[in-house]
């Protein structure tokens, strides 16, 4: 993925991420980790899949769609990749985004050329059968047919050329699934999170477990922090939680806990090694430490309002908030995801961000996530996202969870104090813009080649472009940012 570079005078101008790689060596994966992750520490993120693009403008009907001798079939796919570009540029220049993750195969210099010049670089194997072009497929049909359309990329690619073509552009290649990386010209903070994160991810099977402590003598009376011991109730989901561990017999358990007693105690009765991280301490409540959520209304009242205002970005006098949590526990993700199986004993707010990072979920959303007493959430990554499942210990415990006062829920107050954008989440919104409203013309007029059993299939699948006036080129649009393949 290289990095093109402009906008010199800017310390992190706008990113665009470009993947660059044949289909089915996980760049879709990546992009979406990636995208998750850099949501999550507050930089608005997007990926514009190419292949979503195209999808809307043709029906797909077989591999003859990406020989590169199918000249309407190139000619669709050029004008997807310029309308794709075209929502990147509004998305960072219009929408608040600061980074774009353009993911397509790009697998000639002169895609990749294309992409350079419109970001104005001199002036400013199984995963793959279930995606949308095969779902009514036979799966040993999707796989040959699969297998194919990578032979037509084969055909063209260009790979990249770090010692003289790309020489100047900035990129990391991920080689053999991480097995080995070739780095080139990173320039400014964001690239350098991008190949930390890039360099410190797997995609081994295993399994994570969130769980906090057992209940607290402070949870019993529903005190604000503190570092209290645990309760009768506490010490018994300690064993029930060592004997989950042991009928799981999850290999290579790594068992992490915080430095506040009720998590050591919580930790000790696995009778396994654990590591103690004071990253995963709990929200240090400041003055309102050991207070209940009452004691705080009386003595603080704008404060509790505050709060109620706006969860995540509210920091407590001479403590902290959920955003300088998350910035507090990047290094527990990034070693989460360098690991295989790790079971994490921690608190209710910091089990909320190590859950809306896997779950990618908002700043709003964080922190109203459930993550009760005496449960354990057992997260298992699959292709794009996370499996979880909830399981219950079987050990009562007292009810810790607030929910968003009403009040809130229907619209901003006056006590909003922010300082900073809101993160946005991955997923596209609910209502859905068209990405392709027409074609430049019907590309059906005439076939680059005589028909054939392969033309012919190739144009079913170009029968549904409708006429059209995308342009093909998106000459003079300037824009200050970063391009990176």
């Amino acid at each position: 993925f290289p990095f093109g570079w402009a906008g010199p005078h800017l310390a992190n101008p706008p990113t665009v991420i470009v993947m660059v790689g044949l289909p089915a060596r996980g760049k879709t994966y990546m992009s979406k980790k990636l995208t998750r992750y850099l949501n999550w520490i507050g930089l608005p993120t997007k990926v514009f899949n190419v292949g979503e693009y195209r999808r809307e403008a043709v029906n797909y009907s077989s591999y003859d769609f990406f020989k590169s001798d199918n000249e309407n079939a190139v000619k669709i796919r050029h004008q997807c990749a310029l309308a794709a570009l075209r929502d990147v540029k509004s998305y960072l220049t219009d929408e608040g985004g600061e980074v774009a993750v353009f993911d397509a195969t790009n697998t000639t210099r002169d895609r990749r050329d294309m992409i350079l010049d419109f970001g104005g670089v001199n002036g400013f194997k199984e995963v793959k059968v279930s995606c949308p072009d095969y779902q009514d497929c036979n799966k040993n049909d999707a796989m040959l047919d699969f297998q194919k359309r990578i032979e037509c990329y084969k055909a063209a690619y260009q790979p990249l050329d770090p010692d003289r073509y790309d020489r100047e552009l900035s990129f990391i290649q991920v080689i053999d699934v991480g097995r080995r990386f070739l780095v080139n010209r990173v320039r400014d903070h964001i690239q350098s999170k991008i190949v930390y994160y890039l360099m410190n991810i797997h995609v081994q099977p295993r399994a994570i477990y969130l769980c906090r402590h057992g209940e607290s003598l402070g949870n019993l009376q529903g005190r604000l922090g503190g570092d209290t011991g645990l309760s009768p109730r506490g010490r018994k989901f300690a064993t029930a939680l060592a004997g989950f561990v042991e009928q799981q017999k999850p290999r290579n358990l790594k068992v992490w806990s915080s430095q506040l007693c009720r998590s050591i105690q919580t930790a000790e009765d696995l009778g396994t090694p654990y590591e103690q991280w004071k990253a995963l301490n709990d929200i240090d409540a400041g003055l309102c430490e050991d207070l209940t959520y009452d004691e705080m209304k009386e003595r603080f009242p704008e404060e509790f309002a505050l709060r109620d205002e706006d969860k995540y970005y509210y920091r407590y006098p001479s403590g902290e908030s959920y955003q300088d949590l998350v910035q507090r526990v990047e290094p527990v993700i990034m070693e989460m995801e360098r690991q295989e199986n790790v079971l994490v004993i921690c608190h209710q707010a910091v089990m909320r961000c190590l859950l809306a990072y896997f779950l990618d979920k908002s700043a709003e959303e964080m922190p109203y996530l459930k993550c009760p007493l005496h449960t354990v959430l057992k997260l298992t990554p699959v292709a794009y996202g996370c499996k979880v499942e909830s399981i219950f210990l079987n050990v009562e415990a007292v009810n810790t969870h607030r929910d968003r006062p009403e009040e809130v829920r229907r619209g901003p107050g006056t006590l909003i104090r922010r300082n900073s954008v809101t993160p946005l989440t991955s997923p596209e919104s609910n209502i859905k813009k068209p990405r392709i409203e027409d074609l430049e013309e019907n590309p059906m007029g005439a076939l680059s080649h005589p028909p054939s059993s392969s033309s012919s299939s190739s144009s079913s699948s170009l029968g549904h472009c409708s006429p059209a006036h995308l342009p093909l080129t998106l000459a003079g649009q300037q824009w200050r940012g970063k391009v990176c393949l």
